[in-house]
This record gives structure tokens, C-alpha cells and sequence, in this order.
């Protein structure tokens, strides 16, 4: 007796059409699931972005703020012009750091120095010891510091005046060694790559966190801001064992609750400013990201199915047209545009002028104008490609390659080492 197998888009022309929808219902079944338990996500993690928001009321410490830099990209500037306008009621220095002086970032950082009162230095030169570059810099930026505490952040970081105090203050408490912060996404200019880039932070990455943070399962450190003390720096052995890795910031999070110390997450939110030029260059940047997080977090990686409700959504109406398909994908988009205006929200994001009032930076920094991104139904009505985009890399993050940071090319080793490859011709 034979068997013969049918899918639905194989059966017989005599086949009950009855029987027909209910095979299709039931190859969409699952993905009806999906979108059930992504728009259940979506609001757990609005709900746990604005737990996260939170004022702090705590000393300051003496600090040396380490920035690596590399390249002048759209907003430096600003970025740095940030930094060193912090109000911090104890002392503390900048130190940029770039890998030559002929670095276009130099004169910018030069500028902004001589436009301060804050103690700052630049520093350049210094030899490469490692695939990472960046914390190569920081191996000799943290030679020249002069505080006992540390904080390393991103040149592409725009800080609020009290970020400094609010990630170092808590390194008071004893049993924490070192603190980090969520952070937002803010376009760097008005091309639409830019600003896709800025909202996957602000609609992807920023509430998935919080939630991981909130349930206790992200164990996140995140490069945007790691501050420690120079002794429990000491106790690690210093930077020098993150010159190989990718994730550099994931790795310095591991080692530091090795020692049976905690990383606190401070409720702030600096803006991590986005300038993509095309749409290979977002692709190739975010793609870097989900690599990283498939390679040394798998199952979480897994579980960020549950964020694509919307693709979900869709997916299901192409297999299964009807009316429960078709509910569904209203359920998902009406779930994430809740998410979309939580987050905003909690960000405090003027709908007036497109800036980020939680952000806090002076007028005078000359950085209160709008950047490209628009509160309301005009930044709203970008979810949906957002959405689909996010989902594409998502899936495209499943197949091993290689990843592309800046100018190099790297394979990853599964302990996450670094092996540059060299780019074709």
C-alpha cells in the first residue's frame, strides 16, 4: 500500500477545498504562534524599558574617561564636545586616543579640547597589539590615566551632562565592579540608512534589552559605557586579554563576575549616533552585530524570533490567506507601534523637533537641533520596513561568514577570536 504525501501547494484539483484550508491553517499554525508570543514580548519589553528609566541620586567619583577614536564621522563634534561638558562634582580627564596623528578625527578632538575648560589630553601613536584595534588604544590610554576609576565610551556616544556621574557612582557599593548602561540610537544625518540604523537601536535593540536585563538573562555589558575601577581592571589582567575577541565588552563583563562582582546596569541613556552611507553598509554593520550574538549567546539568539512578530505576520498571510491571517498581521503591527511609542516615550523624544530631550545636552554644544528623525505617525510609519529589515538580518545571521568592521575583514573563531582576512581585490 503506497502513501503519498501532500503540502499545500501540491494537492489534487479534486482535493475537498474544506480539507485544503485546513492544511494550510495548519502549516501557518506555528507561525500564527510566533506572532502570537512576539506581540506578548512587545509589551513586556515596553513595559520593562520604562521600569529602566530611573532618576539617580548619587556621589560622583574622580575618573579618567578613556575615548578611542578613529575617523571623523558626522556628529564627532557634537560627541565630543558632550564629553567634555559633563557635570561631575569630582575630578576627572578625558583622554582621546588615536592609532596616528593623521587621524581625521585628531584636529576635531584638538577643537573641542581648546574649546573647554575640562582637563583633556590626545594621545596618538602606540603600537597595534592585537586584531582589535579599539582596545588596543585602551591598553595605552589606560597607561596614561591618572584616576583610580575608568570609563570607556565609544567616540560615536553622545553622553547627557550627568552620564559620567550616574555610570561611576555606583562602583561606591561594595560587591560591584563594574557599571554599564543601555543606550538609544540617533541619526548621524537625514540619509534614510541613518536613520533605519537609529531606530533598530531605539525599536530592536534597546526594549529586547531591557527585558533580558529585567528578567535576569541578558548578563549584558555593553561597550557603549563599561566603567571599573583601575584594581579590579588589575585583577583581570588588564585589557590586554580582549586584543583578540570581537566582543570585546561581552568578554570584560564575563571576567568581571568571574571574580564573583556584579555589573550594574545605571539608568541612563546615552545616544549612539548612527551615520550608514548605503544600504550594504548597514547590512554589513548590523549583520557584525547579529554574528557576534548568534556566536556567543546561541539560545538567546534563537529566542529573538519573538521580536519579528510582523514578518511572522506576514509570512502566515502568504501561506494561509483569510481572515485569521489576516488578524494576526493587524495584532503584530498594532503590538510593535505600542513598543514603537513606549520607547519613544521613555526617550522623552520631542515629536515637535525630532530630538531627544532625555538627552540632555546643552544648547550651547550647539547640538539641540533636529537630527533627522521625527517624533509621532512620520518616525512611526518606518516600523514596518524597520521590522522586515531587522528580520532579514535576523535570518541572514544564521549562516557562518565572515564579519567587516571598518576597513578590515575578519573570521570568527567559535571562542570568539578575531583572524583578519584579507579583502578581495
Amino acid at each position: 500500500m503506497s502513501v503519498k504525501y501532500f503540502t499545500a501547494t501540491s494537492l489534487p484539483r479534486n482535493y475537498p477545498a474544506g480539507d485544503s484550508a485546513k492544511v494550510t491553517f495548519l502549516i501557518a499554525l506555528p507561525l500564527l504562534l510566533l506572532v502570537l508570543a512576539g506581540c506578548l514580548q512587545a509589551l513586556l519589553a515596553r513595559r520593562a524599558l520604562a521600569r529602566q528609566v530611573s532618576a539617580s541620586d548619587t556621589p560622583a567619583l574622580a575618573a579618567s574617561l578613556l575615548k578611542p577614536l578613529h575617523g571623523a564621522a558626522p556628529g564627532l563634534a557634537e560627541n565630543l564636545a558632550a564629553t567634555l561638558a559633563q557635570r561631575h562634582a569630582a575630578p576627572f580627564e578625558v583622554i582621546f586616543g588615536a592609532a596616528e596623528s593623521r587621524d581625521t578625527a585628531c584636529p576635531v578632538a584638538l577643537q573641542a579640547m581648546a574649546a573647554s575648560g575640562t582637563s583633556a589630553r590626545l594621545l596618538t601613536g602606540g603600537a597595534v597589539l592585537g586584531a582589535n584595534r579599539k582596545v588596543s588604544q585602551l591598553v595605552h590610554l589606560a597607561a596614561a590615566a591618572r584616576h583610580p576609576v575608568l570609563v570607556v565610551a565609544d567616540a560615536d556616544m553622545r553622553c547627557p551632562p550627568e552620564w559620567l556621574t550616574a555610570v561611576t557612582a555606583p562602583l561606591a557599593t561594595p560587591g560591584v565592579g563594574l557599571v554599564t548602561c543601555l543606550y538609544r540610537g540617533e541619526a548621524g544625518d537625514g540619509r534614510l540608512w541613518s536613520r533605519l540604523a537609529a531606530l533598530g537601536i531605539d525599536w530592536h535593540f534597546l526594549p529586547n534589552a531591557a527585558l533580558g536585563e529585567s528578567l535576569g538573562k541578558a548578563e549584558g555589558c555593553y561597550g557603549a559605557t563599561m566603567a571599573l575601577t583601575r584594581e579590579t581592571l588589575e585583577r583581570i589582567g588588564g585589557f590586554e586579554p580582549l586584543l583578540p575577541l570581537l566582543a570585546d565588552d561581552h568578554a570584560l563583563g564575563v571576567a568581571v563576575r568571574r571574580l564573583g562582582l556584579r555589573v550594574v546596569v545605571s539608568p541612563i541613556f546615552p545616544a549612539h549616533v548612527m551615520t550608514e552611507h548605503s544600504l550594504a553598509s548597514l547590512w554589513s554593520h548590523e549583520l557584525r552585530w547579529a554574528r557576534t550574538v548568534r556566536l556567543l549567546r546561541p539560545k538567546g539568539f534563537l529566542g529573538l524570533a519573538l521580536t519579528h512578530p510582523l514578518a511572522w505576520a506576514l509570512l502566515a498571510l502568504a501561506l494561509a490567506p483569510g481572515a485569521i491571517s489576516l488578524g494576526a498581521l493587524a495584532l503584530a503591527l498594532t503590538a510593535r507601534l505600542v513598543l514603537a511609542q513606549g520607547v519613544d516615550r521613555a526617550l522623552g523624544v520631542d515629536r515637535a523637533l525630532g530630538v531627544d530631550r532625555a538627552l540632555g545636552v546643552d544648547r550651547a554644544l550647539g547640538v539641540d537641533r533636529a537630527l533627522g528623525v521625527c517624533g509621532g505617525w512620520r518616525r512611526w510609519a518606518w516600523l514596518p520596513l524597520r521590522d522586515l529589515l531587522s528580520a532579514a538580518i535576523w535570518v541572514a545571521a544564521f549562516w557562518p561568514g565572515q564579519v567587516v568592521w571598518g576597513a578590515h575583514r575578519y573570521r570568527l573563531g567559535a571562542d570568539g577570536r578575531m583572524v583578519e582576512t584579507p579583502r578581495a581585490p
